[in-house]
């Protein structure tokens, strides 16, 4: 198991505040988040500037696409200077949801601590931006500097009775991996197929994925009752 590791140099552990905010002041970006993946693919959202880069944050989750997710499987920025030109293609879904909230470009940077992949920083603007290799280098450098930080704020919030989730920071969507649980066990599918079940259902009856979640652990949705129709997009 993880331990909390005590800051280095006797310093007090960073605010989640301050995690984002470094990335938003020192890259004029219009909001930040920050979330920590397990090993076994758990995502902790440590913290999120403004309630849109929260709600885009959400949506990856939910969509099962987005930069986030890309930074995450190639361990590289993934960069989207305009998701409104012609060209931009990748994520049909994503910019669907996001085009209501304002938000003109998005980008991911893994957070790395040596070899070891530990999350992603998401970052967006209200406008169109163009970057250059300065600001992938600064944002990949403040990547790295927060990883720590950013670990040791998911572990606490995970063994802190206290630690409620919020609109700004999620915490470790527990019900959503609670439900993905009791999905394997109804349906007797592999983690992968359950998640992918969860999502299909959030994206059927559009719905919140962690509402679907909650519905679940509280036994008012099991997916044995369900048609595949209810579970997958255009019932494929």
């Amino acid at each position: 198991m993880f331990r909390i590791a005590d800051p280095p140099d006797g310093r007090p552990m960073p605010s989640s505040g301050s995690l984002c905010a470094a990335f938003v002041d020192d890259l004029g970006v219009s909001g930040a988040s920050i979330s920590v993946v397990s090993y076994g693919g758990r995502q902790s959202t440590v913290c999120s500037s403004d309630a849109t880069a929260a709600r885009a944050e959400t949506l990856q989750f939910e969509l099962g696409e987005g930069p986030h997710w890309d930074a995450l499987s190639s361990r590289e920025p993934v960069i989207a200077t305009d998701l409104n030109a012609a060209t931009e293609q990748r994520w049909p879904l994503l910019v669907d949801g996001v085009r209501g909230l304002g938000i003109q470009s998005i980008f991911a940077f893994p957070m790395l601590m040596g070899a070891a992949l530990v999350g992603v920083v998401d970052l967006y603007s209200l406008t169109p931006r163009t970057v250059d290799k300065e600001f992938i280098a600064t944002a990949s450098l403040h990547a790295g500097r927060v990883a720590m930080g950013a670990v040791q704020r998911a572990l606490h919030s995970a063994t802190d009775s206290a630690s409620e989730e919020t609109p700004m920071a999620p915490a470790l969507r527990r019900e959503v991996h609670q439900a993905t649980g009791m999905i394997i066990a109804q349906l007797d599918i592999s983690a992968t197929a359950a998640f992918a079940r969860l999502q299909g259902h959030a994206f059927v009856t559009e719905r919140p994925i962690d509402h679907i979640a909650h519905d679940v652990v509280m036994g008012r949705l099991a997916f044995d009752n369900l048609p595949d129709d209810l579970t997958t997009p255009e019932g494929e």
